[in-house]
């Protein structure tokens, strides 16, 4: 059984490695969502190279398409294409767009990175599982600065009034987005209460703690009422001390003296 304290370290390496490479690329929310995937590719979800192609199986949406970089550390370490082409993020000619593509990179689900609109593909994926009798999960990442957008909330409307139980949702709640706080920008408190009103199952967790996120993650599958969302507490930046609650290093790469840093702190981890 994967060890997911050590899988969510060797990630973030490969986040930072990938990210200097390229020059360019958002750091922050890809290493403070790094453990939800870490959780739900390793232990919770039905997704592997050999089902890809069957619908019978779990999806996911990475909704925050910006943290395209934790998605494809993943889909390499699962074999979808090599490790070795991380480095090449965001060059020309290479499949690892700065946004997610379904179309270019084997392993991407949803194509991403106009923020609100993954919910609403969610909800289609949840219904047409539905209708072809398949009983299995679409799990969708949002941003919390991405609960700014009004189809967001039509989506969540959307998803209670179908009664979506198949739909599992997370919010990255790390309370800093490429301007500054949440509350400065666009205030998007209390998030949960929000989820609520629109007739949702409200869960929370430790977004960095993987026994909280497999208790959350429990309760979502148990839960057949509608959609459920687990509002996940969460550092920006997470690992890294000097990016750790740091609005600056939202979409800035970091220099390859920085990352050597960077690196050598996450060693230490283990």
């Amino acid at each position: 059984m994967t060890n997911l304290a050590e899988k969510a370290v060797e990630l973030r390496e490969w986040i930072i490695r990938a990210l200097a490479s390229a020059g360019s690329g958002h750091p922050g929310g890809s290493l403070s969502a790094i453990d939800i995937l870490t959780v739900l590719y390793y232990q919770e979800m039905d997704i592997t190279l050999e089902n890809y192609d069957q619908k019978d199986r779990d999806h996911f949406i990475l909704s925050k398409g910006h943290a395209a970089p934790a998605l494809y550390t993943v889909l390499a370490d699962e074999g979808f294409f090599h490790k070795e082409e991380l480095l090449d993020l965001r060059k020309f000619g290479c499949h690892l767009q700065g946004h997610p593509d379904r179309i270019k990179t084997r392993g991407v689900d949803t194509s991403s990175g106009s923020l609100g609109q993954g919910l609403s593909i969610a909800n289609g994926l949840a219904l047409a599982k539905r209708l072809d009798g398949i009983e299995k999960n679409v799990y969708i990442l949002l941003g919390d600065g991405e609960l700014q957008e009004g189809q967001v909330w039509e989506a969540a409307m959307t998803a209670a009034h179908y009664k979506l139980n198949n739909v599992i949702a997370f919010v990255d709640n790390n309370g800093l987005q490429i301007d500054g706080t949440n509350d400065e920008v666009m205030g998007v408190q209390d998030i949960g209460k929000k989820f609520a009103a629109f007739n949702w199952k409200v869960l929370t967790a430790n977004g960095h703690d993987f026994d909280s996120l497999t208790a959350a993650i429990g309760k979502a599958k148990a839960y057949d009422g509608g959609p459920t969302v687990i509002v996940c507490e969460t550092h920006k930046g997470k690992g890294v001390s000097f990016m750790e609650d740091q609005v600056g290093w939202h979409g800035k790469a970091p220099s390859q003296e920085e990352a050597d840093q960077a690196l050598a702190e996450l060693k230490e981890a283990f």
